[in-house]
This record gives structure tokens, C-alpha cells and sequence, in this order.
């Protein structure tokens, strides 16, 4: 008889978990959800995946990093395989702009590092930089880094593909469906869950619900919501060299081609004052962020507004992100907390889900 195990939540994270879990013949797999796949957290990214241009270099923090981006490489093409649709996923690299002397010596540290780690790191002067993105005002710029095999995403088509591709290997989803408690259970017993629709029995849970993972949980995990604005602008013609679009980083604001001459600008970092407050969009915070991609940038001036959008990302509080771990003595499995790397990250979470599950 199969092992059933339950995902709380069908954001990028949760949805990778159900599809590296049901290659696992022995387990039987459902996620459930109060709403479609990708609308939280899933839906404040830009799908910019920083591994190998991230200054963590060992480590957990480094490990899972690495670990994701070896399994894009294979999951993508098993998704298009799956699905039959394409899923958009820049291969061109990531690109980020130095404009401090100081950083240069950093970047070099660095280089040393991943090459030693056998992952490639390009230092250009400002003289490549321009030509190799000749839309690019290079005027304050010391140096760039080039890191050709970090990655971009659109999140929420790489989410719905999983869930299309999990449902072709026997997932279950229900949505609409709310998880309202987890009914504790010993070693020799099925966990309940209790939702909205009515009580499931489980052998194991998976709670990767966001924000909500504290509640769900049962158990003292405190999660600060940060909010982050993007804005989606259409270019008058493609900004630089239409066959080299990477990802560009410049004082921490990403300009992110989606083709078409379409592109992303973002996104921000808000904290809430207190623990308590509300946090709501700043209009003035995303004309920062779109006047800081202008400068590096100056034809996105002419761009037109095509969008904002904007979400709460998790953010563990008094410990490090994300949060991986077996709640024991029970079958409950935390897997939330991600903050800003959430689509980073999700492949290598859900292989320590797996492991945990004990396949």
C-alpha cells in the first residue's frame, strides 16, 4: 500500500516537491490549496536564479544553491518532454554591474572560488561591458561580472507546467481546498488534515504554505512578511544586442528580458515597520527602483508601462532561510520560509523533502 503524502501550499515550492515526489512509486501525492497554483509568494518573483554570481560559497546556503541549478538543467527539458510546451528559461547568463573599486576585488575572490569549484565567473572591464551590452551607460562603472550558467525563469509558467507534469504522473490537487489544522498523530498513526472540504488522512505532510507555514505548523515559527514591486515596461526596440539578452544586476535592481522587447525592472525590499503593520505597495519605492535601472539604462526612459504587480515573500525570523526540517516526533515536514530565493532554491528543497521522506 502506497504512503500518503500531503503538500500544503502549490507555490513553486510546493509544486517542485509534488513532482520530485511522484517519481517515487511507493508514495501516493496530493497538494492542496486555497487558491490556483503560483498566486503567493510564487507571484512577487522575477525567477532570477543567483547561484553561482552569489557570494555564498560554502555551506548549506551554497550547497542548496548549487544543487538547484544542476537539477534546472535537467528539469526543464523533463517539463517540456512532459507538457509539450515551452517554458521560458534564459540560458544567457546574468550580468552584474560594479561601480565601486572596492567591489572589484571581491569579484575577483570570488572567481578564484568558483573556479575552484569548476563554475565559470567572467570579470569585464568597462570597456567589455560595453560592448557586450551596448545599451548600457557605463559611465560610473568600474567593472562587471559575468556569470554565464546562472539562470532566469518565468515562475509561474515554470509552476503550472509542474503541476500539468505532476498530474501526468498521478498527483492529486485539490484547490479551493484550505487546510485548517493538522491533527496531531503518534508514530503508528495517520495524521488528519483537516480542510475546508473535508478530512484527509496522511502519512506524511509537506507544509510549504508561505506565510501561512506558522500556523499550519503548530509550532513557533516566526515568519516576517517582506514585500517586493516589479514593473514590466515594452522597450522601443531590444535593449542591446537582440541575440545576447542576460539578466542584468546594477546596485541590486534587476533588468529582466521576457522577449519581445518586453522587460522587467525590479524588485524591491520592504519591511514592515512593526510586526504588526500592514504592508501596502509604496508608489515612490517602485519609481526608485525604475529611476535606479534607468540610470545604468537610459533607454528604458522611453519605455512603456506595461504592468506592476507586487507580493509578500516569507522571511524566517532569528534564523536563516529557507526552513527544511522534519517537526519530530511527527510525519510534518516544514519546507517554506524561502524569503527571496524561493524559485532558486525549490528543486534542491524538494531532494531534502525526498530525503527526509526516506526515498
Amino acid at each position: 500500500m502506497k504512503a500518503r503524502v500531503i503538500v500544503i501550499g502549490c507555490g513553486v515550492v510546493g509544486a517542485t516537491i509534488a513532482y520530485e515526489l511522484s517519481q517515487v512509486p511507493q508514495l501516493e501525492v496530493w497538494v492542496c490549496d486555497r487558491q490556483p497554483p503560483a498566486r503567493g509568494a510564487t507571484g512577487a518573483a522575477l525567477g532570477v536564479l543567483m547561484g553561482i554570481i552569489s557570494h555564498k560559497v560554502k555551506g548549506r546556503s551554497w550547497q542548496l544553491r548549487e544543487a538547484s541549478l544542476r537539477r534546472y538543467e535537467t528539469l526543464i527539458p523533463e517539463l517540456e518532454r512532459l507538457t509539450g510546451k515551452p517554458i521560458l528559461y534564459n540560458q544567457q547568463g546574468i550580468v552584474s554591474l560594479c561601480f565601486g573599486a572596492e567591489e572589484v576585488a571581491k569579484w575577483e575572490q570570488l572567481q578564484q572560488i568558483r573556479q575552484a569549484q569548476g563554475w565559470p565567473l567572467e570579470i569585464w572591464s568597462p570597456q567589455q561591458v560595453k560592448a557586450n551590452c551596448t545599451a548600457l551607460n557605463i559611465e560610473a562603472v568600474q567593472a562587471a561580472v559575468y556569470s554565464p550558467r546562472d539562470r532566469q525563469i518565468d515562475p509561474t509558467a515554470l509552476t503550472l507546467a509542474l503541476v500539468e507534469a505532476s498530474r501526468i504522473r498521478g498527483v492529486t490537487f485539490k484547490f479551493g481546498c484550505e487546510v485548517q489544522a493538522i491533527a496531531p498523530a503518534d508514530v503508528h498513526s495517520c495524521l488528519q488534515i483537516q480542510t475546508t472540504t473535508g478530512a484527509i488522512a496522511a502519512d506524511w505532510v509537506v507544509v510549504s504554505a508561505g506565510l501561512g507555514s506558522s500556523y499550519l505548523a503548530g509550532q513557533t515559527l516566526a515568519l516576517m512578511p517582506v514585500l517586493g514591486q516589479a514593473i514590466r515596461l515594452q522597450a522601443e526596440t531590444s535593449l542591446g544586442d537582440p541575440g545576447f539578452q542576460p539578466v542584468i544586476n546594477g546596485r541590486d535592481i534587476h533588468l529582466v528580458p521576457l522577449g519581445g522587447d518586453q522587460y522587467w525592472v525590479g524588485a524591491t525590499v520592504e519591511f514592515p515597520a512593526a510586526t504588526d503593520d500592514e504592508l501596502k505597495p509604496e508608489a515612490e519605492r517602485l519609481s526608485a527602483v525604475l529611476q535606479g535601472a534607468i540610470a545604468y539604462c537610459p533607454a528604458l526612459a522611453q519605455s512603456k508601462v506595461l504592468q506592476t504587480w507586487s507580493g509578500l515573500r516569507p522571511r524566517p525570523q532569528g534564523r536563516p532561510a529557507p526552513v527544511i526540517e522534519q517537526i519530530s516526533p511527527s510525519r510534518i515536514i516544514l519546507a517554506t520560509g524561502h524569503y527571496r530565493n524561493g524559485v532558486l532554491l525549490a528543486p534542491a528543497t524538494a531532494q531534502q523533502v525526498r530525503q527526509l521522506i526516506g526515498y
